[in-house]
C-alpha cells in the first residue's frame, strides 16, 4: 500500500501555518531572489492572498507587477 500523498499546496500550508507574523515576512523575505527552489512556496502564499483579496486589490497587485516588468531589459533569446 503506497503512503498518502501529501500535495506541495498542503505540504506548504503546513510549514508555515504555525508561524507568526515576523516568522511569516522573515519566510517571504528569505524566499525572494533566493534559490529557485522557493518560488513554489512563494507561489502557494500568493495564491492565498490573492484569493482573498477583492477586485480592486487584485487589480493594484496587477498593475504594481505590470509596471515592474515594463521597466525589465527584454530576456535575451536562445
Amino acid at each position: 500500500m503506497q503512503p498518502p500523498i501529501l500535495d506541495l499546496r498542503q505540504a506548504i500550508v503546513q510549514r508555515v501555518q504555525s508561524n507568526d507574523k515576523t516568522q511569516l515576512q522573515e519566510v517571504i523575505q528569505d524566499s525572494v531572489g533566493n534559490d529557485e527552489r522557493t518560488l513554489p512556496g512563494l507561489g502557494v502564499l500568493f495564491e492565498m492572498i490573492w484569493k482573498q483579496i477583492d477586485a480592486a486589490e487584485q487589480s493594484k497587485l496587477v498593475e504594481a507587477l505590470y509596471t515592474h516588468l515594463q521597466h525589465l531589459q527584454p530576456a535575451a533569446k536562445a
